[in-house]
């Protein structure tokens, strides 16, 4: 394992890395670890929300960094991921908001599956940078 590829990578990349990767424990807490409507399980799922938010962000500035698949003006399939993950972010916050819990945890889930799991496997993809990181080049 090396960090060089990513310390080398554009800021974009860093940036989103930087965010995922709290997230990703963060929101394991909050779905199997905290008091599901606490003053804490509210406060820390709001930093969670603005990570994810970032995270899906920062991924449309990363563009083309595999041309074979990043065919459309670079952007790939992975991008759809980051919409999917802003739509969850805004369904958590609108079934929280009015106390939807079916839609705001569906939503949650849907943010940790689809914005870190799933798209967290796709970027072990040889030719990514995190699978440099990882395995090397």
């Amino acid at each position: 394992m090396s960090l060089t590829p990513l310390l080398s990578a554009r800021l974009a990349v860093q940036l989103h890395v930087a965010t995922v990767v709290p997230a990703f424990f963060i929101g394991t807490w909050l779905i199997f670890f905290s008091t599901k409507g606490a003053r804490r399980h509210r406060a820390i799922g709001a930093v969670y929300l603005v990570l994810m938010t970032v995270s899906a962000l920062s991924t449309f500035f990363i563009r083309g960094l595999i041309p074979a698949v990043d065919r459309f003006h670079g952007f790939g399939p992975i991008h759809l991921l980051s919409l999917l993950t802003l739509a969850g972010v805004g369904g958590a916050l609108y079934g929280a908001r009015t106390h939807n819990v079916p839609m705001h945890k569906r939503s949650m889930l849907m943010v940790y599956i689809g914005g870190i799991w799933i798209a967290g496997a796709f970027t072990l993809v040889p030719g990514r940078i995190m699978h440099a990181v990882f395995f090397g080049h």
